[in-house]
């Protein structure tokens, strides 16, 4: 099947259905539900909007516009996208415009404009899909609808938007439901402006997007500008450029979030120098003392004096009493002598890998809030120390990524049910009996009912907290009585091999 029919809209309004901004536009005639169409994008250049685009638009949405507008070309069209008309209405002019104004695009004095302009609106909501690849044709001045020279197939595989994202926008505007965040729409307009400039505003911008449930807001890889120098920690630790490992093994604690206000040279955090003669390579203060030494190398074992410097320079610099309530490190290539991890065993020497650190650094780019410090803190504690400490914080790295995964499976499993049953919200025992049932779910053999739902229920808090945004949470009376929809994926990546 395909399309050889096409609509002209103005460029901003195609952009707007496309990225899922809205789900209607302001036909010059009543469309028939069901009829089928290209979206071209036209320019009010040839089909004069009533007001300035200042005016018409509303400011939340006015960068987009104007980037849509200085993106057209005079020669050519690109054709991105087609259209089924699922519903049409003629306003009725008694209707006040402004819950239309907040549920789309328009002001309240494009509206009035419009009905003065025209005498009838005719609102047409249009189920949207993305053509990939996109078509060229000849620029047109064609205000309504004209065919097309080269047909566009009409596949549904692209959906601007899901099935219940979909319904439920269009439910929310024929009732004329006031939006559920305006706030965090301006905030997008404002983020929007900011974004060609500033890398964090490009990224809160695609979060507010996956917030509002948007459908097609263009998402930048998300790269931690710090991953440049966090994918050099193992390479680096491997060499014999022994400061250069020590800088990065600072830059390291201070991305995990910890801090040291101390001004002693020699038992210092600047990750610009290094401890020198005499000095601790790493020494941490909050949110808990750290103390550690440093030792790249190609080949070499590590001897004892290593681990006997640790200690005597933690006596001496910071005393006994502050050295022994400090969590120990030693960031080693090579092995250590016989000697060596005796002397780390007996003084409670955590043994870590460049290549260990690197991982879990990498986890702390990717996922920020996953590391808990002082959940950390029991690990680093207890044995085993020396050489064997090194397995231990790899499996610690390794439980948060399971952690995460999990999140995430709930996060798949909330998304796939509510679009299967068409249902906004789902319950916890709904959820736990899915989980049960999904054979993709984490085995859970060792919990009794109670506390899988429990458990569950504590990731959906967490999941629907505002600093998480992956779901949203309706309270309830009891934690039975809350439910939960989704908002946004958690794609967790998992650990590189070094």
């Amino acid at each position: 099947m395909s399309i050889s029919v096409a609509m002209s809209l103005p460029a901003p309004d195609v952009e707007a259905l496309i990225q899922g901004r809205t789900i209607v536009a302001l036909p010059r005639i009543f469309i028939n539900p069901g009829r089928q169409f290209a979206l071209y994008p036209s320019d009010p250049a040839d089909n004069p909007l009533p007001l300035s685009p200042s005016e018409y638009y509303r400011p939340s949405f006015l960068p987009t516009a104007r980037t849509a507008l200085a993106a057209l070309n005079s020669q050519t069209a690109t054709i991105r996208a087609w259209a089924e008309c699922q519903h049409c209405e003629i306003l009725d002019e008694r209707e006040s415009p402004e819950i239309l104004s907040q549920l789309t695009i328009w002001t309240h004095s494009a509206w009035e404009a419009l009905r003065a302009e025209r005498g009838n609106i005719f609102l047409a909501y249009l189920r949207v899909y993305r053509i990939d690849p996109p078509i060229q044709i000849p620029t047109t001045s064609e205000p309504r609808f004209f065919s097309l020279s080269t047909s566009v197939s009409n596949h549904t595989d692209n959906p601007a938007l899901g099935d219940a994202i979909f319904e439920q926008r269009s439910q929310q505007l024929q009732r004329r439901e006031p939006p559920q965040n305006p706030e965090l729409e301006a905030l997008f307009g404002e983020m929007e402006a900011l974004s060609d400039v500033y890398f964090t505003a490009r990224e809160l911008k695609e979060d507010i997007a996956e917030l509002l449930r948007w459908g097609d807001v263009s998402r930048t890889p998300r790269l931690d500008p710090d991953m440049a120098w966090i994918q050099k920690i193992a390479e680096t630790g491997y060499s014999e450029d022994g400061h250069q490992f020590e800088k990065l093994v600072r830059k390291s604690f201070i991305k995990l979030s910890f801090s040291n206000d101390n001004q002693d040279p020699k038992a210092s955090l600047d990750p610009e120098s290094t401890g020198g003669a005499g000095g601790i390579d790493l020494y941490c203060k909050h949110p808990f003392p750290v103390v550690g030494e440093c030792k790249a190398s190609k080949n070499e074992n590590v001897p004892n004096k290593v681990t006997g410097q640790l200690v005597h320079l933690g006596h001496t610099i910071l005393g006994k009493e502050t050295y022994e309530n400090c969590v120990k490190f030693v960031f080693a290539a090579g092995r250590l002598t016989k000697d060596a991890e005796q002397a780390a065993q007996n003084n409670r020497m955590n043994v870590m890998r460049p290549e260990t650190l690197q991982k879990l650094l990498e986890l702390k780019a990717q996922h920020p809030g996953a590391i808990d410090l002082w959940e950390f803190k029991p690990c680093l504690e207890q044995k085993p120390f020396g050489e064997d400490a090194d397995t231990k914080i790899n499996r610690y790295i390794d439980g948060v990524y399971e952690s995460l995964q999990q999140r995430a499976h709930i996060v798949r499993m909330l998304k796939a049910y509510v679009e299967k049953t068409q249902e906004d919200t789902i319950s916890v025992e709904q959820l736990y009996s899915v989980y049960l049932m999904d054979p993709d779910s984490p085995s859970s053999n060792h919990l009794s009912q109670d506390e899988l739902q429990a458990q569950i229920y504590r990731n959906l808090i967490e999941l629907s907290s505002p600093l998480a945004g992956n779901l949203g949470r309706m309270p309830g009376d009891d934690w039975k009585s809350d439910r939960f929809y989704f908002l946004r994926d958690l794609q967790v990546e998992p650990p590189s091999s070094l």
